[in-house]
């Protein structure tokens, strides 16, 4: 992805993973075989392979304004134990190495943002140091909606048979909380300017409770840091594609038709977090339906 000039903002994409073919079932429970068909013309190889495997790809958002360096999400994460998804069981990626050829050092990270705190999106809040979890960015705030923290917070105090989002709960968010580098704020915390000309979250429930978008505006443009409000575009042609994780199948339909129709009226720039490279683009209207344009084609 090329970087993306948002006024006084830029912003980079850093990936972890760069390409992985998912099981449609995996990310879609109620996906078929006839849809994926229908829609291998324009999605391409970049998006679904030869074996109809659904591509995603892991990545980070570096935002640098004036004052700050700013990460959204941290992707998976190293040595993290993940029987319930080997794809994701005791990764060695060079995730911080990539991050350095990006030009970021984990000391030069001022925050830490998590859209919602499934494993594959708060994997590098930590890294394991002598046999214990600690913050892998050591200066930065890590914001968390207070929604989605106290959400998950409450299952795991339950003693749930499984551990909470195969085990991140437990490795990369409560080692933040312990070492004091957690903030938790409202699903519309302001981080700099204003709402509309600045970096801004906004209640994205549905995928999760307390999930947010992040919004970086400026008066002549704007990007959304969609997380996981869209998986796939193949959730543009059938909005009502549905991932095993959503904890309201029917409101996380609404937040993405929401979303998906702002984004054709208005021409912003989507950044989900798991369309791979070139990443970056607009949705267009395609009938009563939706398509996604990367940015130059």
């Amino acid at each position: 992805m090329k970087p993306q000039k948002i006024g006084a903002y830029e912003i980079t994409r850093v990936a972890e993973i760069d390409r992985m073919g998912v099981d449609p079932k995996f990310l879609f429970g109620n996906v078929t075989p006839e849809i994926i068909a229908a829609n291998r013309g324009w999605l391409g190889p970049v998006f679904i392979e030869p074996d109809d495997k659904l591509v995603l790809s892991f990545h980070t958002f570096v935002i640098r304004t004036k004052h700050h360096v700013i990460l959204v999400d941290t992707c998976n994460g190293n040595d993290k134990r993940r029987p319930s998804m080997m794809a994701w069981d005791g990764l060695k990626t060079p995730y911080l190495e990539n991050l350095a050829a990006a030009g970021v050092r984990p000391e030069d990270v001022d925050y830490v943002m998590c859209t919602h705190l499934h494993t594959d999106h708060v994997g590098w809040n930590t890294r394991l140091v002598d046999g214990k979890w600690v913050p892998t960015f050591p200066r930065a705030k890590y914001l968390m909606a207070k929604t989605e923290f106290d959400y998950f917070n409450t299952v795991h105090q339950s003693n749930p048979p499984q551990p909470v989002n195969r085990g991140s709960f437990i490795d990369s968010v409560l080692p933040i909380v312990e070492h004091g580098r957690a903030v938790m704020v409202d699903t519309d915390h302001v981080l700099e300017g204003a709402d509309g000309n600045g970096i801004w979250l906004v209640h994205a429930p549905g995928h999760t409770p307390g999930g947010v978008q992040i919004r970086v505006g400026a008066r002549d443009r704007l990007a959304v840091l969609s997380g996981d409000i869209i998986h796939h575009p193949l959730q543009l042609a059938e909005p009502t594609l549905s991932n095993p994780a959503d904890v309201d199948p029917a409101v996380a339909v609404k937040t993405k038709l929401k979303l998906m129709n702002e984004c054709a009226d208005s021409g912003l720039t989507l950044l989900t977090g798991h369309f791979p490279d070139p990443t970056a683009g607009q949705v267009t209207r395609h009938g009563e339906r939706f398509r996604f344009r990367f940015q130059g084609d």
